[in-house]
């Protein structure tokens, strides 16, 4: 007898499997959920209707309040977990309420097989729920206690379009399921039996008796107190549902077109967010020109976005303008600068002339339309003066500028069949403010540009490097003693324990204005102009886009303690009075010395790109042409006056610069190999 129910049990085992691999259940609508962007601790940024037009987000027991777990277990399936998807207790009771009343008491579904029944909605019949029963058998096989509960969570009807206990939550109360008051979590237990009856902004009376109903039980069955019960009660059930939440909707909106799962999480600092939001908002209000405004805050460390306002208005502008192209205006003179820096064709302090002069054809002018005379560069940059922009862009060149603002990530918009050329400096350039922010962080990494990170956990890229640790860190603290904007107290600038290194920029005709600042630990952009590109005259970068860039600082954590001391401080940049042959800097055409009658000195040895072994006293140093005297630089340090030799410490790689009296100069990066 006994190995004959052993027998019986192992062929039931062996019919269910085979069962369940022929007639597997369709779990395509726990699948077909809707995709949620979340902050960076999983707070719903945005959530998106599911392919059918329902509000249907996953939901995971781990992330909903225990008291509506409890609350649930003991209105519909009390001895969930323990039983194999079908409760033999349950049906039994039912049936024998049925026969003794005549008519349904009590329900013997358990969650499995309401499960089961949301999975392939049928008609309520006999053949029907048989049907049921064998699914629940098949569920709790395949997903176990705590994946049936996971289903039953994300597909439990709470009427209208929303379905599972997060759409729920969000929807009639504001808040996620994880914390709820005794009151929402019964209401949240009794809306599945009746969604649509129940319904609170429609039946609120009928709502608030099922809900105290779910409240009794609860007090009964010693899961809250009587008294909680009866305070509970009193609360007022909600008569309308809420709208989804909708912060960072730009951003949300092209991460999800390009999410692979339901469940999007981002770098983003959910309160921060929320209170830039207001602020670009309240901002905009005072606008009556349809203006807009973009903003974002990034993290130099691991270049975390934390902060992403597409424009002020949503429903006024759905377009991402983070992300749209436009004139930089004067943002990029800083990278100028750098590059002048980083290969010692310009110090900080070296002297230029800003008068009016044409280069070719075109006589750039100042913003104020005034030349300013003689004055260090780092002054020139300060005041953002166009002509010695102009100038420094002649030196490195503007091929050799977007070719490694191009290699460093940014996008740059030029005319069909246009080459760079000199108004690049000027903004002569198409890029967008995330390329922008981009470049600026990598100055607050010492010249290091990485791509910025959206989604939470994932590692930052190497990037590339495009200037020198010198050079970065000199161009930023010219730009931290820069000209306060209006409205913005000098000694307010180093507020919080923070240096702001910033820069403004107008593009022409007014169209757009820009100001990047960048701290030790942040970086903030911000654009301010119209989407459709119409001028908005007397509108520009210092006075528009400067204060507001100051005010999102203002909202950042405190930051303690400087940058990191200099990889090499006796760097000729670091020092105060620049090198003999870096003291000014005069136009080719400036007839005040001799300039213009000799050639640009050229290095006869050691050659760009050559393998080359000291020998006897060193490397020997030879360049020909220039305006003598002739000071030779390896890696940015200037050797002795008259060195023909320099003895290198080891092998590897170094940078030797050639400069003349005139500051003109010539470069060869060679690597030193010893003897084998």
């Amino acid at each position: 007898m006994k190995r004959r129910l052993t027998i019986g049990a192992l062929a039931l085992v062996v019919t269910a499997v085979l069962a369940d691999l022929l007639l597997p259940p369709d779990l395509g609508r726990l699948q077909a959920v809707s995709v949620v962007v979340e902050d960076r601790a999983g707070s719903p940024l945005r959530p998106f209707a599911s392919p059918d037009g329902t509000w249907r987000m996953g939901a995971e027991p781990a992330r909903v309040s225990p008291l509506y777990l409890s609350m649930l277990r003991e209105i519909e399936d009390r001895r969930f977990g323990w039983h194999p998807g079908v409760d033999p207790l349950a049906m039994t009771r039912a049936g024998l309420q049925m026969l003794n009343h005549g008519r349904v008491v009590s329900g013997g579904s358990t969650l499995t097989m309401q499960l089961a029944r949301l999975l392939a909605p049928k008609p309520r019949t006999i053949a029907a729920k048989l049907t049921e029963m064998a699914r629940a058998v098949q569920l709790q096989m395949r997903l176990g206690r705590d994946g049936v509960l996971a289903g039953y969570l994300t597909l439990a009807p709470f009427g209208g379009a929303l379905e599972g206990v997060r759409a729920a939550s969000l929807a009639w109360f504001g808040r996620e399921p994880d914390h709820l008051s005794p009151a929402q979590a019964a209401l949240l237990v009794a809306l599945p039996q009746s969604p649509e009856r129940l319904r609170p902004d429609r039946h609120p009376t009928a709502a608030k008796a099922a809900r105290d109903r779910v409240l009794d039980r609860a007090a009964a069955a010693g899961i809250i107190a009587a008294d909680v019960a009866a305070s509970a009660k009193l609360e007022a059930v909600p008569v309308a549902m809420l709208d989804m939440p909708m912060v960072a909707p730009h951003l949300a909106a092209r991460l999800a077109s390009q999410a692979t799962k339901p469940a999007v999480r981002t770098t983003i600092d959910g309160n921060l967010q929320r209170t830039i939001e207001n602020m670009a908002q309240a901002q905009s209000r005072f606008w009556p020109d349809n203006a807009e405004m973009a903003v974002m805050v990034v993290a130099n460390d691991g270049r975390r976005v934390l902060a992403h306002v597409g424009a002020a208005q949503w429903r006024r502008c759905q377009i991402d303008l983070t992300r749209a192209v436009r004139s930089p205006g004067s943002t990029l003179k800083p990278f100028i600068y750098a590059l002048a820096f980083d290969d010692l064709s310009l110090h900080p302090a070296t002297l230029v002339v800003d008068a009016s002069r044409r280069f070719g054809a075109w006589m750039p002018r100042n913003f104020d339309q005034d030349s300013h005379g003689e004055m260090p560069v780092r002054e020139a940059l300060q005041r953002s003066l166009n002509v010695p922009a102009v100038q420094a862009l002649e030196l490195v060149g503007p091929a050799r500028l977007a070719t490694l603002l191009r290699q460093s990530g940014a996008e740059l918009a030029f005319p069909p069949l246009a080459e760079p050329s000199l108004p690049l400096a000027l903004g002569g350039v198409g890029m967008t403010l995330a390329d922008l922010v981009m470049l600026y962080a990598g100055l607050g990494e010492d010249g290091r540009v990485r791509k910025l990170v959206y989604h939470a956990g994932q590692p930052t890229d190497r990037g590339s490097v495009l200037v020198g640790q010198e050079a970065a860190r000199a161009v930023l603290r010219i730009l931290e003693a820069a000209p306060a904007p209006p409205g913005v107290a000098s000694a307010n600038l180093a507020r919080r324990g923070r240096a702001i290194a910033f820069k403004t920029g107008t593009s022409y005709g007014f169209r757009d204005a820009w100001a990047i600042g960048v701290s030790k630990e942040y970086t903030v952009g911000v654009w301010v102009g119209r989407p459709d590109g119409v001028p908005r005259p007397g509108e520009y970068g210092l006075a528009s886009a400067a204060p507001v860039l100051f005010q999102v600082f203002d909202q950042l954590p405190p930051e303690s303690g400087g940058r990191s001391p200099p990889a090499r401080p006796d760097h000729a940049l670091y020092h105060g009075q620049p090198p003999l042959a870096l003291v000014r800097l005069r136009p080719p055409d400036d007839d005040a010395g001799p300039r213009h009658h000799t050639e640009r000195p050229r290095l006869l040895f050691p050659l760009d790109g050559s393998d080359v072994e000291p020998i006897g006293a060193g490397i020997a140093l030879m360049a020909q042409g220039g305006t003598p005297p002739l000071r030779w630089l390896v890696d940015g340090r200037p050797l002795p006056l008259g060195a023909g030799f320099w003895n290198p410490d080891g092998p590897g790689f170094s940078r030797l610069t050639v400069v003349d009296s005139q500051g003109r100069q010539a470069s060869a990066t060679i690597r030193v190999v010893t003897p084998p």
